[in-house]
């Protein structure tokens, strides 16, 4: 599927490592380098041809990403350098003021470490709780065990859409009407969905989305925070400098301006800006269902032909996504990584930056493929064959 998009492919890689990060179309590169070439200025800092074209694009993608995601108003929508920063800027800029000792966040095991660490940063400072839902036998997360984990204390849940490693597709819109019954604020991780999943942030009840440009065909370091506009209008900038103020004065005195320009300071990626506006363009050309469709599908043959090797241990087998976790039996996940890499597959191997997983997995690393809409079922018979010949791991590593 749109593979001649994507020149990369023609050196003849199979690219399976696309929950790390993703390949990028002609379109999105096209369109970064025309602004470099053709139009380059800083923005809202210029009267001139140039600047003003660079407003109007750099001004166009926030538009994009509210109807991309159902926002309600293009206020509700920051440009960030990624999740990490964006969930950083709701713990830190928003709940940091907000919740009290003894309050409790509800994250659970199976998170990125973006939608860890700065929890526990918080229960460090200020003395919140996180606790962790349980994950169920198949280390997925359900319904069931997020009521059952929330408490009158309970002020936040946190959660990945789609995780990172067991790859299972959490029900935000059931989540999202939890929390609304319940008067909890709802914080969604997209990282792992935005480019497989339809989103619908009003529907889903979301107070805090985030997501990166990287992971969904658009460029490394851009991403969004979709906040509710009132929410947005409590939280506290980050970054502090030039382009984000109203007015500041030797006195002390100074005014920042409003959402969701008082989150932006300095100079933004602009470029990787209006490349993320072309990635999500992209997407919505081929349709957002066909792409998952075609993930699933593809998933199912990989898991289907896998399930045959007698030393292939598969760890999510049933998730509806396009990510499967695998181990060779009796073999450190990187040398299997090291192995493949020499038919030319790229795949993930480690802790996937969920280091507490290991909790429910009872084992630290696990090899992950993760699939694009490039991928092929003919990349997953040359994967199928070098780990059917995978007797001769060590003759390759070593």
């Amino acid at each position: 599927m749109n593979r001649d998009d994507f020149p990369i492919l023609k050196d003849g890689v199979i690219y399976f490592d696309n929950g790390a990060t993703t390949l990028k179309p002609n379109c999105v590169v096209n369109e970064m380098v025309n602004y470099y070439t053709k139009y380059t200025s800083n923005i809202h800092r210029g009267d001139y041809d140039n600047a003003m074209k660079t407003n109007e694009v750099y001004d166009k993608v926030r538009e994009i990403v509210k109807d991309f995601i159902n926002a309600k108003d293009i206020r509700e929508i920051v440009y960030t350098s990624g999740a990490t920063e964006s969930i950083n800027l709701v713990a830190f800029g928003f709940f940091k003021k907000y919740l009290k000792k003894d309050d409790e966040v509800l994250i659970n095991k199976a998170e990125h470490a973006s939608n860890v660490l700065p929890w526990l940063v918080l229960e460090k400072e200020i003395g919140i709780k996180v606790k962790y839902i349980p994950l169920d036998e198949n280390h997925e997360l359900t319904i069931d065990n997020i009521e059952k984990t929330i408490t009158d204390k309970t002020k936040v849940i946190s959660v990945a859409h789609i995780s990172n490693v067991i790859g299972d597709v959490r029900n935000i819109d059931e989540i999202g009407k939890i929390c609304k019954s319940k008067n909890i604020y709802f914080v969604v991780d997209a990282a792992q969905s935005i480019s497989h999943y339809k989103i619908d942030v009003e529907k889903s009840n979301i107070s805090f989305l985030a997501f990166s440009g990287h992971k969904m065909m658009g460029p490394t370091g851009v991403g969004i925070l979709y906040g509710k506009k009132d929410l947005l209008e409590k939280t506290d900038p980050l970054k502090y400098g030039g382009g984000m103020n109203q007015s500041f004065e030797s006195n002390g005195d100074y005014i920042l301006k409003t959402t969701p320009i008082k989150f932006e300071a300095g100079t933004p990626p602009i470029a990787e800006v209006i490349g993320l506006g072309e990635a999500i363009k992209f997407i919505k050309s081929i349709g957002i269902e066909k792409i998952h469709d075609y993930e699933l599908k593809l998933k199912e043959y990989m898991v289907e032909e896998l399930s045959k090797i007698p030393n292939i241990i598969l760890y999510n087998k049933n998730s509806k996504s396009g990510i499967l976790a695998f181990n060779v039996e009796g073999v450190f996940s990187q040398d299997t990584s090291v192995y493949l890499n020499h038919y030319n597959i790229a795949i993930r191997a480690g802790n996937h930056c969920a280091k507490i997983l290991k909790d429910d997995l009872e084992i630290k690393n696990t090899c992950r493929v993760s699939l694009c809409l490039y991928n092929t079922k003919e990349e997953i018979d040359v994967l199928v064959k070098a780990l059917k010949n995978s007797k001769d791991i060590f003759k390759v590593v070593i």
